[in-house]
């Protein structure tokens, strides 16, 4: 396990380092990023000015390895609009995003694993064809097209639930359902057809005659396997839940991450926008070094392998 550990723990290092230089240098390309950071009304002396004071007048590598030194540290620089330091911006609002993407993620574990059970036990049933639809409706409508139904049924028709800010608990229901509802297929599907295939094994029909129950049977021996691919894609989902927020971040007026970073790209905020970049793409790399270890914990031919 120590070996299995070390190897993708070297390879989730060499993918951050990878994701870092690219973050940095897709901002590069996109404009000078001394016209930005000076503003649309500047002069060309005002401009080189700013190339200057913030080493941008040096060489690319050079201005990365400074960048990178500074984030390993902590340190993403200052924002150009609200002139406060980034990393304090960002750690005010990361756990307002953390928790609408747990929730959310949450959400879509509790609806889509128990369906694609149940779809999967029961195939080619009315059971089946109720969860694909589901499926379905939720792979077709758009996140923020269900956010604005919820918001128009419980928020406004019925006053149930809140639509805005992020003050208490309740808050984060309609927007963890609409978040969370977009994750639901594929969680689904995966979950469906790993547990037909291992349902389909020989060791499950060697654990049915020996006279196990169908419970331990179900959950014990067939879920436990058929649940590693589903772990994968989880850490995935949660990623791209804390990237993607900012749709819905923006619908139900939560000042998270998501929502922070519209405001910057808007405000032309380089050193917040690369933040932001890179922190969300630093969640990818870490949940999927988490998720490989843990799907060498259930299923110790991937340590061999």
């Amino acid at each position: 396990m120590l070996a299995y550990t070390l190897k993708r723990f070297s390879l989730a290092v060499l993918v951050a380092l990878t994701v870092s230089f690219v973050t940095f240098m897709l901002l590069r390309f996109s404009g000078d990023p001394a016209a930005a950071l000076a503003g649309v009304n500047a002069t060309p002396r005002e401009i080189e000015f700013v190339r200057v004071k913030y080493g941008l007048d040096r060489p690319v590598v050079i201005q990365y390895a400074a960048w990178a030194k500074r984030a390993l540290q902590g340190d993403f620089g200052e924002s150009n609009y609200f002139n406060q330091p980034v990393q304090a911006i960002i750690g005010g609002r990361l756990s307002v995003t953390m928790t609408l993407g747990g929730c959310a993620l949450a959400f879509a574990v509790l609806l889509a694993v128990p369906m694609g059970v149940l779809a999967a036990v029961r195939p080619n049933t009315w059971v089946d064809r109720v969860a694909l639809t589901i499926s379905v409706i939720g792979q077709a409508m758009p996140s923020f097209f269900f956010g604005l139904i919820l918001i128009i049924v419980f928020g406004v028709m019925l006053r149930w639930l809140p639509i805005s800010g992020s003050d208490s608990w309740r808050h984060f229901i309609l927007p963890s359902i609409a978040l969370g509802y977009y994750a639901t297929p594929a969680i689904m599907r995966l979950t469906r057809s790993g547990m037909l295939e291992v349902l389909a094994s020989d060791y499950i029909r060697t654990a049915k005659a020996k006279g196990l129950r169908s419970g331990s049977v179900l959950f014990k021996h067939a879920l436990r396997n058929a649940i590693i691919p589903v772990v994968s894609l989880l850490a995935v989902q949660f990623g791209f839940m804390l990237g993607g927020s900012l749709v819905i971040e923006t619908i139900f007026a939560i000042n998270g991450v998501g929502f922070l970073g519209y405001e910057s790209i808007a405000r032309a905020d380089l050193p917040m926008v690369q933040a932001i970049v890179l922190l969300v793409s630093m969640f990818y790399v870490v949940l999927t070094f988490l998720a490989d270890l843990l799907n060498a914990f259930l299923d110790p031919r991937i340590r061999v392998g």
